[in-house]
Parts: C-alpha cells; sequence; structure tokens
C-alpha cells in the first residue's frame, strides 16, 4: 500500500467520524427542539455539548489528508480543490462562530429554566434558525464536497454543489425551526 492509499484511508476515517458526528448533533438538536420539559431537554443538550468537541479534529483531520493528497497527486489550482478547501473552512468556522454561540444561549435558558415545562424563551432558542442552519447546512456541504471529490468537476460546479447543498440545509433548517401553533383556546361559554 502506498503513503497515498494509507492518507486516502485516513480521509475517509474523518468523513465517517464527521458523518457520525454531525448525525448526532442533528439528533440532538431535534429531541431538543421536541422536547417539553427540561427533564427531556438535559440529557440531548449534555449530549450536544459533548459531541461538538468532534469537529475540530475532523475538520483539521480532513484538511489535513486532503492537502497532502493534494500536493502528492493533485494541484492546488485543480478546479475542485480551492471550492471544497473553502466549504471546509465555512464549515470548521460556523459551528463556533454561529452555532456555538447559540447553543450557549440555549443552555442558559435551560438552565434558567428549573424543572418542569420549558418556558417560552428555551422554546425559542431550541428553534432557533442559525442554529439549524448550521446544523443542516455543514453536513449538507461535506456531502457536497465529497461529490467534488469524486466527481472532480470545474470550478463553477464544484462552487455550485456547494451552494446548493447550504442551501438545501437552509430551507430545512427554516422548516425545522418553525414553531407549532399555540393550542386554540377554548371558546368562551355564551352566557345564560
Amino acid at each position: 500500500m502506498s503513503t497515498y492509499h494509507a492518507i486516502l484511508y485516513l480521509h475517509f476515517l474523518f468523513l465517517f467520524a464527521g458523518v457520525g458526528t454531525a448525525t448526532i448533533m442533528v439528533l440532538c438538536t431535534y429531541r431538543l427542539r421536541a422536547a417539553g420539559t427540561l427533564e427531556q431537554a438535559v440529557p440531548w443538550g449534555m449530549l450536544a455539548g459533548k459531541t461538538k468537541n468532534a469537529f475540530p479534529v475532523v475538520v483539521l483531520g480532513l484538511f489535513g489528508t486532503g492537502a497532502y493528497m493534494t500536493s502528492d497527486l493533485w494541484t492546488w489550482g485543480t478546479g475542485w480543490i480551492w471550492p471544497s478547501i473553502v466549504g471546509l473552512a465555512l464549515v470548521g468556522l460556523q459551528g463556533p462562530l454561529i452555532a456555538g454561540p447559540r447553543a450557549d444561549a440555549l443552555k442558559k435558558a435551560l438552565q434558567e429554566n428549573g424543572p418542569g415545562p420549558l418556558g417560552e424563551r428555551a422554546r425559542r432558542l431550541a428553534h432557533d434558525l442559525r442554529l439549524w442552519t448550521v446544523t443542516l447546512a455543514n453536513p449538507a456541504m461535506v456531502f457536497a464536497i465529497a461529490w467534488n471529490m469524486t466527481q472532480k468537476p470545474g470550478t463553477a460546479a464544484a462552487i455550485a454543489s456547494i451552494v446548493i447543498a447550504y442551501a438545501v440545509g437552509a430551507l430545512v433548517a427554516m422548516r425545522m425551526t418553525r414553531m407549532p401553533a399555540a393550542e386554540a383556546s377554548p371558546a368562551a361559554k355564551p352566557a345564560s
């Protein structure tokens, strides 16, 4: 086995780790959104808080192994490579800069909530559009980058795949962040 193939194997392992980690985050976000009480929300918030720590390792691993393969077999000017690097950088930055502060606000709201039913602020933050967009758009962009790696399109198609993936993630996030309609209040009884 050549060094290139060993690095390619590691690249796939980092990709699988990222997909697994993203899947756990989507599940946690979905369950936080569905939680009606603090007791239902806490385990998912704790799992998400621990799982997020894997993302920097995954992003650095993907970049490092990808950089080796680019230097060994491709060139940095290859049309599909630089859009994929930009996409990976966006994935790496959105977590701590956008989703992180939103998740911290949700954590604080849950801590302030106290036992029992979730208050309005905690429920609203569990439906936060920015948090959901990052949670769904990041894995979508990673799938687009994987598509770029396998199909090796030109620059325009590589950019388009990442933009379309982000848009799909954002559109699904918009759907997921809709707050449920408040239960209709019972009709007033007519005075007799």
